[in-house]
């Protein structure tokens, strides 16, 4: 499983952000309201991988300051391990995770192109574009999550490998 680039997240939410501003540009008048709390769902999954990420930091940290090495007693008490299965599956969702916060931020972001220059202009730009700045911050803490979630799962360097090559 290799790790997801930066770029691709780039170029999905650029993309995306292109094309929602040519959607909201010919058909904003027939939008229905967006209402300040759409992206708070986004908000609360990037809570979520941010203290999942967290507590398997924790909990895999915790297991390998456990293992026996050499010229180190064993330890009293063999920590619960992680299971490995776990893992694989965290890795997989902050994966998703972190194209779907790019998909949702290039949306938003495509809604502020609109909406930002027309403040003066249009009555409801206003409320649309403090529901649009929200979407793109919470989306961008859901890439955040994901990412960090995903650094958490990977396999380290063994320490008693002297070439650094990962387990």
């Amino acid at each position: 499983m290799k790790p997801v680039r930066r770029r691709d997240l780039v170029v999905v939410a650029v993309g995306l952000a292109l094309g929602s501003w040519l959607v909201v540009r010919a058909a904003y008048g027939e939008l229905p309201g967006l209402d300040w709390w759409l992206p708070v769902p986004v908000g609360v999954l990037a809570l979520a991988e941010a203290m999942g990420a967290r507590t398997l930091r924790a909990r895999l940290a915790a297991e390998r300051d456990r293992r026996p090495r050499p010229g180190r007693p064993a330890p009293a008490a063999a920590a619960r391990p992680v299971e490995p299965l776990l893992v694989a599956r965290l890795a997989v969702l902050a994966q998703a995770s972190a194209y779907v916060g790019a998909v949702f931020a290039g949306c938003w972001a495509g809604l502020l192109l609109h909406t930002v220059p027309a403040l003066g202009r249009l009555t409801a730009a206003s409320g649309d574009t403090a529901t649009g700045v929200l979407g793109v911050v919470l989306s961008g803490a859901l890439v955040g999550a994901a990412l960090w979630l995903e650094s958490t799962c990977r396999v380290p360097p063994d320490r008693d490998d002297p070439s650094g090559a990962r387990a």
